[in-house]
């Protein structure tokens, strides 16, 4: 009886080992035939992409004129517009440039970047620094901007220089005006610097 016991445990054994590696195999087949390298449908150097805004409602064609929004630039973007999910990437580095109403303008840089077309969202990644019309700068390793709503958020590490109070502040996750002129910081850490006043002032 131990023998039969031994011989049907040898069996279970074979078999699970054979179904593993069958499934294995499957597997890795089944992966390599999945992963299939996409090319982009274009590549373009040197690129400046312009979006404007145009009023919806115009008596003439002289009664308006579109208003620039944003520019795009950098050194190569390769178009995978062609997918289902259509995107663009900037291997080389990405600056973005804001315009308000006031025509004031924030920048955005980053050495790597990622637009997708559907969503209006730009993914930047590495070194991206924000630098607005007064001064202020955001530093950060990754950021999402969203174009549609004029939002900038990271959950990365962070550093924010405010040149009109003399304030340094570091933290961790935040979401931002793109004027800069409102930031929500989910967490701050370490220590903020802050600008000393003046005797006068104080004297005042």
């Amino acid at each position: 009886m131990k023998q039969i016991y031994n011989f049907r445990g040898i069996a279970v054994v074979c078999t699970m080992a054979m179904l593993f590696l069958s499934c294995q195999d499957n597997y890795k087949r089944v992966g390599e035939e999945a992963v299939k390298k996409i090319y982009p449908r274009g590549v373009v150097e040197d690129f400046v992409l312009t979006y404007t805004e145009t009023p919806e409602k115009l008596g003439s064609e002289d009664d308006g004129s579109s208003r620039v929004m944003a520019v795009l630039s950098g050194p190569v973007r390769n178009d995978f517009e062609q997918l289902s999910f259509p995107y663009q990437t900037f291997p080389e580095g990405l600056l973005v440039e804001i315009f308000n109403e006031k025509n004031e303008k924030t920048t955005i840089e980053a050495d790597y970047g990622v637009l997708y077309s559907k969503t209006s969202i730009v993914d930047l990644r590495g070194n991206v620094l924000i630098k607005g019309d007064d001064g202020k700068k955001l530093a950060t390793s990754q950021l999402y901007y969203d174009r549609g709503n004029e939002w900038a958020f990271t959950q990365e590490k962070f550093t924010f220089t405010n040149p009109d109070d003399g304030t340094v502040m570091d933290g961790e996750g935040m979401d931002i005006q793109k004027d800069l002129k409102f930031l929500n910081a989910h967490k701050t850490y370490g220590l903020m610097l802050i600008k000393e006043e003046n005797k006068e002032e104080k004297n005042d």
